[in-house]
Formats: C-alpha cells, sequence, structure tokens
C-alpha cells in the first residue's frame, strides 16, 4: 500500500482543506438551538434579581416558599409533605444540607436512604417545586455543632467558620463530592434548583472577612451557577453581606420588616426583598416551656410581608423529628439542648398534620396564586397500640464484658478523640469513663454534657455545667470509680462553637490530684452496638433492676403499621430503638412528653423495642395517637 504523503499528493491535500472551509461555512448556518433538548431551551437566563423583582426568565416570580429538611423526615413521608407544600399554595422548597450526616468519618459519604439528597430534590420537581438550596457548609438548623462534623474538633487549633487551613482543606474536599451531585440539579441543567444559599447567618459570627468570599469561590469554582443568596438575622445582617451575592433577612415579627426596606436599600441598592426564614414557630430545650405562635398573629405577619413587597419562605412549613442524637444546643449564660422532637409549631405538625396556620395560610396563598390549588391530601391514619412491658433487661454493667476491650489511657480522652471508628473519633452518644481510687474526697473536673457519677455501680450524683464538684463518700478497698458522659448536643449558634468537645475535658481531679489510667467505653449505641447483645446476653427483668440499664420488650402489629407516639410515664431520662431506629431522647423535666414513632418504621408482626434508661425504670411503654406537646391541631 502506497503511503500518502503532502509531498507526493498535493491536491488531494488542498482538495480536504476546501472541503473543511465549504463545510465550515455550512454548518454557521444550522441553527445549533435546535438540537438543545426541548425542555432546556427556555432555561437560558435562571432566577434573576433585577430592579425591585425576581424574574424567572422573562417573567416576574413571587417565591412562596417553606422549609422541610429531609433528614428530618422519613422517605416513605417526603411525597406526602411536600404535596400538602404544593396544595398550600406554596412554590419552592427550601431545605439545608447536614455535612455531619453526610460525611459522618472523613472521606466517606452517605448520600443513601433517608439522606439521599438527590432524590428528595427531584421530588420536589416532579411535585411542581422548585428548590432553593441552602448547603452551608454550616447551616445552624439546631443541630448538633451547626452541621458540621465533629471529627473536625481533633484539631486543638481548629477555627470553624474560618479561612483557617484545617477547615478549608475539609470543606473543599466535602464540596467536591456534594457539588457533584449538586450540579446536574440546578435550574440551568434542567432541574428545580433556582438559587443557593453562601453559608448560613454569617452576620452574626463574622470572624474573618475572608471567609464569605472563599465560600462564594467554592461554590462557584465547582459550576454553581444559579442565583446566590446570604441569609442573616437582624443583628447579623449589617456585617453578613457578600459582593455580587443577593442579601436576604430572617424574622418573625412585623416591626422588623423596616429593615428590608431601609437597610438593605442601602447597602445593595434597588434590589428584590426576601425574607428567607419567617420563623413560623420557634424550637424547645429541655426544661424549657413548649414555644408556640398563635395562628392569627402568624397569618398577620405573612400578608404584612407580601404586601411589603417581600417574597417569603416560611421556616418551618414542616420540623419533623431530631432522630437519634443529631439535636442541638445553645449556650449563652446557660446549656440548654434541644428536644428530640423538631415540631416546632410550623405549618403541619411533627406528624405531618394540618393545623389552624395551615388552613389560614392556604387561603391566602390560594387567594393571590390566580389558580385553583391542588386539594390537600388526606391525613396519615394514627394509631394507639396496647401497651408493652419489657421483659428482658442487661445492665450497662453486664453489658460491658460483651463490647471488647475498653480503651487504655493515662488521662481521660475526650469523645472526638477517641480511637474509634477510623480514626474519626465518637460523634454522638455517651462515653464511660472508668478507675480506680484508693480514698474518698471531693471529685471535679470538666464535664460535657452531663455525667452521672458511680462508686462501683452505685449512683452518687450529677457533674454538669453548674456542678462541677461531688463527694465521694468514704469506701474500703479496691473501688471503681465511674462517670457515663452523655454528648446532650453541641452548640450550633454562637461564638463558642470551637469549644465543643464532649466527655471529659482535661483531667478529672479527686482531692485536687489528677486521678490517671483510665478505661474508657465508646457508647455511641449505633445499630452496630447493638449486634454484640444476642438474645442470650439477657437477663428476666428483676423486680428492682439496676441501672443504666437496657430494657428489652415487643411490640405486635397485626394490621397495617400506623404512626404512633411513644408515651414514658414513670421513665426518666433516656433513648429508645424501635427495630434498631433510634427514636431520639426522652426526658420526664419536659416539655416534650411523648416521642413520634413513624408507621412505616414498624412492621406487621413483631417488632423490637429497646430502651435506654439511665436513672428509673417505668412501668411499660404507652402509646397514643396524638403528641403531647399542647399543639393546636386541625382536624380534616
Amino acid at each position: 500500500m502506497t503511503t500518502w504523503s503532502l509531498r507526493r499528493r498535493p491536491g488531494r491535500m488542498l482538495g480536504l482543506l476546501l472541503l473543511v472551509i465549504l463545510g465550515f461555512l455550512v454548518l454557521r448556518r444550522v441553527d445549533w438551538s435546535a438540537l438543545v433538548p426541548l425542555w432546556l431551551r427556555h432555561r437560558q437566563l435562571g432566577l434573576q434579581a433585577k430592579g425591585w423583582n425576581f424574574m424567572l426568565e422573562d417573567s416576574t416570580f413571587w417565591i412562596f416558599g417553606g422549609s422541610i429538611h429531609y433528614f428530618r423526615v422519613p422517605r416513605e413521608y417526603w411525597r406526602d409533605r411536600l404535596l400538602k407544600m404544593k396544595a398550600c399554595g406554596l412554590n419552592t422548597l427550601t431545605t439545608y444540607v447536614p455535612w455531619n450526616l453526610h460525611e459522618p468519618e472523613r472521606g466517606k459519604f452517605d448520600f443513601s436512604g433517608n439522606l439521599d439528597l438527590e432524590a428528595f430534590v427531584l421530588m420536589a420537581a416532579e411535585i411542581g417545586l422548585w428548590v432553593i438550596l441552602r448547603p452551608g457548609p454550616y447551616i445552624c438548623s439546631e443541630m448538633d455543632l451547626g452541621g458540621l462534623p465533629s471529627w473536625l474538633l481533633q484539631d486543638p487549633g481548629m477555627r470553624l467558620r474560618t479561612t483557617y487551613k484545617g477547615f478549608t482543606e475539609a470543606v473543599d474536599l466535602y464540596f467536591d463530592h456534594l457539588m457533584s451531585r449538586v450540579v446536574p440539579l440546578q435550574y440551568k441543567r434542567g432541574g428545580p434548583i433556582i438559587a443557593v444559599q453562601v453559608e448560613n447567618e454569617y452576620g452574626s459570627y463574622n470572624k474573618d472577612p475572608a471567609y464569605m468570599a472563599y465560600v462564594k469561590k467554592a461554590l462557584e469554582d465547582r459550576g454553581i451557577v444559579e442565583l446566590l443568596l446570604t441569609s442573616d438575622n437582624k443583628d447579623g445582617l449589617s456585617k453578613g453581606i457578600v459582593q455580587g451575592v443577593l442579601a436576604t433577612i430572617n424574622l418573625q415579627s412585623t416591626r422588623e420588616l423596616q429593615l428590608l426596606t431601609t437597610f438593605l436599600f442601602n447597602v445593595q441598592g434597588t434590589q428584590p426583598k426576601m425574607v428567607m426564614e419567617y420563623w413560623t414557630g420557634w424550637f424547645d430545650s429541655w426544661g424549657g416551656p413548649h414555644n408556640i405562635l398563635d395562628s392569627s398573629e402568624v397569618l398577620k405577619t405573612v400578608s404584612a410581608i407580601v404586601d411589603a413587597g417581600s417574597s417569603i419562605n416560611l421556616y418551618m412549613f414542616h420540623g419533623g423529628t431530631n432522630f437519634g442524637f443529631m439535636n442541638g444546643a445553645m449556650h449563652f449564660h446557660d446549656y440548654k439542648s434541644d428536644v428530640t422532637s423538631y415540631d416546632y409549631d410550623a405549618v403541619l405538625t411533627e406528624a405531618g398534620d394540618y393545623t389552624a396556620k395551615y388552613m389560614k395560610l392556604r387561603d391566602f396563598f390560594g387567594s393571590i396564586s390566580g389558580i385553583p390549588l391542588p386539594p390537600p391530601p388526606d391525613l396519615l391514619p394514627k394509631m394507639s397500640y396496647e401497651p408493652i412491658t419489657p421483659v428482658l433487661y442487661l445492665s450497662l454493667w453486664d453489658a460491658l464484658k460483651y463490647m471488647g476491650e475498653p480503651i487504655k489511657s493515662e488521662k481521660p480522652i475526650n469523645m472526638e478523640n477517641l480511637p474509634v471508628n477510623g480514626g474519626n473519633g465518637q460523634s454522638f452518644g455517651y462515653i464511660l469513663y472508668e478507675t480506680s481510687i484508693t480514698s474518698s474526697g471531693v471529685l471535679s473536673g470538666r464535664v460535657r454534657d452531663r455525667g452521672q457519677v458511680f462508686v462501683n455501680t452505685v449512683s452518687i450524683g450529677f457533674l454538669d455545667y453548674k456542678t462541677t464538684k461531688i463527694a465521694v463518700p468514704l469506701i474500703q478497698g479496691y473501688t471503681v470509680l465511674r462517670i457515663l458522659v452523655e454528648n446532650r448536643g453541641r452548640v450550633n449558634y454562637g461564638e463558642n462553637i470551637d469549644d465543643q468537645r464532649k466527655g471529659l475535658i482535661g483531667n478529672l481531679y479527686l482531692n485536687d490530684s489528677p486521678l490517671k489510667k483510665f478505661r474508657i467505653y465508646s457508647l455511641d449505641m449505633k445499630k452496630s452496638f447493638f449486634q454484640r447483645f444476642g438474645l442470650d446476653k439477657w437477663s428476666s427483668l428483676p423486680e428492682t433492676p439496676t441501672l443504666p440499664a437496657f430494657f428489652l420488650g415487643s411490640l405486635s402489629i397485626s394490621s397495617t403499621p400506623c404512626d404512633t407516639f411513644l408515651k414514658l410515664e414513670g421513665w426518666e431520662k433516656g433513648v429508645v430503638f424501635i427495630n434498631g431506629q433510634n427514636l431520639g431522647r426522652y426526658w420526664n423535666i419536659g416539655p416534650q412528653k411523648t416521642l413520634y414513632l413513624p408507621g412505616p418504621w414498624l412492621s406487621s408482626g413483631i417488632n423490637q423495642v429497646i430502651i435506654f434508661e439511665e436513672t428509673m425504670a417505668g412501668p411499660a411503654l404507652q402509646f397514643t395517637e396524638t403528641p403531647h406537646l399542647g399543639r393546636n391541631q386541625y382536624i380534616k
């Protein structure tokens, strides 16, 4: 075969060049837009801030939004809650993205099951809702450490929410993974995400002037092309502004509305106004009151916000539940941890039921929508099951021998720095410290957040933020000193988030001398934790059980399982697990008196119930159709 070359065949080369030129001239005349899918042709501009209005492409657009957090709602109920949002006349869903749940260990990501962000966003699109995504990295959201992973605190010099290298390197790796999932869901790619928030309420923190610009660039560098927003309350508004990002405000009263037309105008000129968080209620803390906000007051404020020409997002439209140990805490003067329920006195109840707020807001948004609203879905059935009495029991002290060798350390190790979970420490739950003592005296130390102190197996009191010393009684011979410490929730808002390590912080002292040679047990109470306790490990329930202890019972269901609420009269403080699902904490100091149990987490037949009780066991576990939170439900 003859080898072709330019030197031997100049005419052929010239002909090929002429064909290329001719092809280019022809292709210039082709309407390339015809090659773009029909559903993408009109998605060129996205949501824009033009003058006083939002524009979606060429049309004026009002954001009537509501917040639902996919991680606080059983996946089986996502559709029900989103349909109820659509039927209320809202057009936009907003949700946070919790970093601590999605990356529980460095480099190990979980977007499965109840954490399937993409499925949640696509379901919203299917139902006809736009989406505003609030990816953080810090989200507040009354979550442990504001949604930041606790393994960040392994670094003793960590400075969260700043451009500290140890923090930004972790954010960059997380965003690399997260944004690869988010980018295809954007409006200009055919998805429902029309806007993305840059961090969250940073003006109230404001420890690094370079930080917000870093987060903005981190989003844009990874392909975020939709409208960017910030969100701040009135105290942080003046410091949360970022060049090229639309500022929005968070509030609850009409008195703060004036900020929309004065301060925002002064700092960013003629721009659309938006209340990113209109607080439809508030969260509760253990030992405090149940917060409520009258439905007439809500309607009055929502009307005033819209009448002022502002878009609005209802926070929360549906709060859901702080399942497991995800709840956060506040610590200004006193440490106050948040309850398990995230009912929030929101537009829908914790179990997704309608309220007077829902009906009034549906009438209001229906009156301005211009089109008939879809009918509200039927309520999901509830059931009061027969009480159950635990029949088997395992004291914490007996359980220790099934947990393998404890961690041995000369000094106490805080929860985050325990050598467990692949070197990522322990995020949630309890931790037990043991050491030997030979004398009585005064025990002192920093316990975070609540430590029950035992001499051998006898409880002698608690150490916490207010009680930092406790008398250890006279003893004889070899004695084991034990402290069972609970992480009740890391602070999620405020300037002290860097100081949220849990367990024993620093030395533990007896008569001002540091104790040594600790044995430490990680009691994270994940599903794998309970796999150690086969049925052969449990004993029949004695008349006077030794506490703390695990109690095992069964709930028998003969029909299709329904939602219910657990009532723990006679029990004092602990955690409930149903079929391996952690329903969250209970505590008899209230205000929460029941735990929400979703029907999809039950099955027809026998359901396993495990209660971990710290101080006082009750006679039985009861079930009721209604929560005990003083809610004014609307029965449809």
